[in-house]
This record gives C-alpha cells, sequence and structure tokens, in this order.
C-alpha cells in the first residue's frame, strides 16, 4: 500500500481532506487504501458546483471493474469545484489518489468533526486489512 500523507486529514470512509490549515476550502479526495481496494477505477460520479453537503452524507460513487462505492462528504459546505479531468480519465483515482486524482473542493461551514489524523489512518487501515 502506499504511503499516507501526514499533511492530510482521513475518514473512516476512506476519503481525504487537504487545506484545512489554509483556510475555508478544502480539497477532497479517496485514499490510496480505497483506490487499492476498489481496483481499476473506470467511472466517477461527482455532486454539483453549487450543490450544498452534509458530512457524511453520500455525494457521488466511484465504480470500479469490481464493485461501485459510494462517495461520503468528510465536511458540511458548498461544493466550489469539481476535478473534471478525473471525470474524464478515472484512472488518475488509481495513480495518484493524492494529487491529480482528487475529487471535489468545498467551501466549508463550521468546523470539521471525525476527522482522522494520519496516525489514526493507519490504525483503521490495520484493522481492515
Amino acid at each position: 500500500m502506499s504511503s499516507i500523507p501526514e499533511e492530510l486529514s482521513y475518514t473512516k470512509e476512506h476519503e481525504w481532506v487537504a487545506g484545512l490549515d489554509d483556510g475555508l476550502t478544502v480539497t477532497v479526495g479517496i485514499t490510496a487504501y480505497a483506490a487499492d481496494s476498489l481496483g481499476d477505477v473506470v467511472y466517477v460520479q461527482l455532486p454539483e458546483v453549487g450543490g450544498t453537503i452534509e458530512a457524511g452524507d453520500a455525494v457521488g460513487e466511484v465504480e470500479s471493474t469490481k464493485s461501485v462505492s459510494d462517495i461520503y462528504a468528510p465536511v458540511t459546505g458548498e461544493v466550489v469545484e469539481v476535478n473534471q479531468t478525473v471525470v474524464d480519465d478515472p484512472s488518475l483515482v488509481n495513480s495518484d489518489p493524492y494529487g491529480e486524482g482528487w475529487l471535489f473542493r468545498v467551501r466549508i461551514e463550521g468546523t470539521p468533526e471525525d476527522l482522522l489524523t494520519s496516525e489514526e489512518y493507519v490504525t483503521v487501515t490495520s484493522s481492515e486489512a
């Protein structure tokens, strides 16, 4: 499995969040662990720009050759951007999950809760292995 970037926050549902320390807009993606578990990603459905999402709600889907999995919102807020490149080339979720394979950006409302540190996320994935 790929290394887990320490500067990101994570969810138990295998999403990552970048930019919590930078301000009001965060970037969301799925982890390398999730991408590896899914297999070859062939389709990505993302939330609509301008839509409001609620932390914990299913906001999209990732479909692979093995299965279909929901994408859960790790934060509450307004979707301000989606990664059209990953919609056009879903394999980026597998090849670069923490870079070009990001999914969407959210202008957050309130303080995100229930996010994990990289160390806590390692514990979650270790117990699933």
